[in-house]
C-alpha cells in the first residue's frame, strides 16, 4: 500500500466506518517464533499420545489437523477434546510468563475503532483492550445456554469509552460452545445463514454498514465467499458504498481471486505485507496522525485527572514482572461487579513523576482495600517503586481496627513464604491470598467475593 491509500484507509478508521476482523496470523510475530496455535496443536498431540512431527499441520489451521489425526487414530469422543484444547489455551494465555502477541496489543491501542470482531476463541485482545477502555464482549455459539446469547446494545454508540468485541467463533470454554475444526465453522456458519440460534443480528447489521479490515483470517475459500456476503446489504455485483481489505500472510485461492476481481470491486486483497507487519504499520501511522507521543501499547502514561480517588481497590504490583497477572486479577473483579473506576490500577512501567507520586500516596490513603501481589520475580527486584507504596499502606494500616486493610496475594503457581526474601514481615501476619497468574483460587475467590458483597451492602444501606 502506498501513502494515498494508507491515507484513505485511515481517514476511514477515525471516522468510525472500519471493524477489524483478526484471525489465526495475528496471534504470532514478525518472525513466526510464537504462534498459538501450534503450541496448542502440539500439546494436544502429546496429551494423546501423537507425536508431532509425525503430522503434517497446516500452517495456522494447526488445530484443526490435530483434531482430524486425534479422531483418526484413537476412539476418542470429539467432545472431549473441547476441554482439553479450553486448558491448553489458559496454560499458554495466563501464564505468569505469558505476553498478549504485539499485533494484538497494537491493534487494541487504535483507539478509534469501537467495534472488534476476533475469529479466534481466546481472550487475549479483551485483555489488550481493557488497558484502554472497557469492554463489551459479546460471545457467538449456536449452542450457548438460551440464558447466555448476547448482541450488539442498541445504545452501543453512546457508550464512550468501551469497546464491543465479537467472538464469532465461540469463546473458549470447557463444553463444546467454540469451533476447534473445520466442520464447527460450518455449522456455525449454517446457523447464522439460516438465522438459527443466537445469531447476533444487530452486529452483523452493523457489520452491512461499514467497510472490513480482515487481517489474517486465514479464511478456507468457500468461508471467505460466504463471510463477505453476509456482511453485505445486496449482491456483490451490486455497487456499495463500502470496501473490505483482505490482509493475508499466505497466497490466496486462484479461484477466489478471480471472483473477487471479477464481482467485488469494493474487496481489496493486500498481499505485499504480511498481516503483522501491516499492523505494525497501521499502529505507527495512527500514532502519528493523532499526535500520540506515546505507544500505549508498550507503555501508558495514567492521565493524573483520571485517577480516582476513594477506590474500592488499590492494585499494587511490580509493572516489569507482574502486569499480566495484574491485568487477570482485575478482570476478574470485574466480572464479580466491580467498575473499572473502582479499581486504582497504575499502567505505567517507568518512575512515576512529583505529581504522581502524590496521587498515588493520596490514592493509598483514601481506597478501601490495598492488594499487593507478591511474585518470586518482583522479590528478586530490591528496589522498585511499588515497595514505597506497601511500606505506606503498612502505616495507614496502623491506624485501621477491625477490618480488613491489605490484603496480599502470591501470584506464583507455587508458594512457601520462606523462598521469599523482601516480603515486609506486616504481610505475613495477615491472610494471604493465591491466585496463580491473577486467577484466583477457590479460598481467595470466596474471600475477595465476601469483600464485594460487605461493600455493596453498605452502599445500598447508606
Amino acid at each position: 500500500m502506498d501513502d494515498k491509500n494508507w491515507d484513505r484507509l485511515l481517514r476511514r478508521i477515525e471516522d468510525g466506518l472500519v471493524v477489524p476482523v483478526l484471525g489465526q496470523q495475528v496471534l504470532t510475530t514478525e518472525n513466526k517464533d510464537t504462534v498459538l496455535q501450534t503450541s496448542i496443536a502440539h500439546h494436544l498431540l502429546e496429551l494423546y499420545d501423537i507425536e508431532p512431527s509425525t503430522v503434517s499441520l497446516t500452517p495456522f489451521n494447526e488445530l484443526n489437523d490435530a483434531v482430524v489425526q486425534i479422531k483418526k487414530e484413537q476412539a476418542y469422543d470429539l467432545q472431549d477434546l473441547y476441554a482439553d484444547i479450553h486448558d491448553a489455551i489458559k496454560h499458554f494465555t495466563t501464564s505468569s510468563d505469558s505476553v498478549p502477541p504485539e499485533p494484538i496489543r497494537q491493534i487494541a491501542a487504535i483507539k478509534s475503532f469501537q467495534l472488534y470482531i476476533t475469529l479466534t476463541s481466546d481472550d487475549q485482545l479483551a485483555r489488550c483492550l481493557r488497558e484502554h477502555c472497557a469492554v463489551n464482549e459479546i460471545v457467538y455459539s449456536p449452542y450457548l445456554p438460551t440464558s447466555e446469547g448476547s448482541d450488539l446494545p442498541s445504545d452501543w454508540q453512546s457508550r464512550h469509552g468501551e469497546a464491543q468485541l465479537l467472538y464469532l467463533f465461540g469463546k473458549s470454554r470447557a463444553g463444546p460452545l467454540f469451533a476447534i475444526h473445520d466442520e464447527d465453522l460450518l455449522e456455525y456458519i449454517h446457523n447464522i445463514i439460516s438465522r438459527g440460534s443466537h445469531v447476533p443480528v444487530k452486529f452483523l447489521d452493523e457489520l452491512q454498514q461499514r467497510s472490513l479490515l480482515l487481517i489474517g483470517c486465514n479464511f478456507p475459500e468457500w468461508l471467505t465467499r460466504f463471510f463477505l456476503r453476509l456482511t453485505k446489504q445486496g449482491r456483490f455485483l451490486d455497487t456499495q458504498r463500502k470496501w473490505e481489505w483482505l490482509i493475508e500472510d499466505r497466497a490466496l485461492d486462484k479461484t477466489l481471486v478471480y471472483f473477487l476481481e471479477s464481482y467485488s470491486t469494493g474487496t481489496k486483497i493486500v498481499s505485499d505485507i504480511a498481516p503483522v507487519s501491516f499492523i505494525a504499520e497501521l499502529h505507527q501511522r495512527w500514532l502519528a496522525r493523532n499526535n500520540n507521543s506515546i505507544d500505549t501499547s508498550k507503555n501508558e502514561t495514567l492521565q493524573i485527572d483520571q485517577i480516582p480517588h476513594g477506590a474500592l481497590f488499590f492494585i499494587s504490583y511490580c509493572r516489569g514482572t507482574d502486569s499480566a497477572s495484574a491485568i487477570n486479577l482485575i478482570e476478574w473483579l470485574q466480572s464479580q461487579g466491580v467498575a473499572s473506576h473502582e479499581i486504582w490500577f497504575d499502567r505505567q512501567s517507568i518512575e512515576p513523576g512529583n505529581d504522581l507520586r502524590t496521587r498515588i500516596l493520596d490514592g493509598i490513603q483514601t481506597c478501601r482495600y490495598f492488594i499487593p501481589l507478591i511474585s518470586k520475580q518482583a522479590d528478586a527486584i530490591d528496589e522498585k517503586y511499588f515497595r514505597r507504596e506497601w511500606h505506606e499502606a503498612i502505616d495507614r494500616s496502623k491506624g485501621i481496627q477491625g477490618r480488613t486493610f491489605i490484603f496480599p496475594i502470591v501470584v506464583d503457581q507455587d508458594f512457601e513464604f520462606e523462598q521469599y526474601q523482601c516480603i515486609p514481615h506486616a504481610f505475613k501476619q495477615l491472610l494471604i491470598g493465591h491466585a496463580p497468574a491473577g486467577q484466583p483460587n477457590q479460598q481467595t475467590f470466596t474471600a475477595l467475593k465476601k469483600l464485594v458483597r460487605s461493600e455493596r451492602l453498605k452502599q445500598e444501606h447508606a
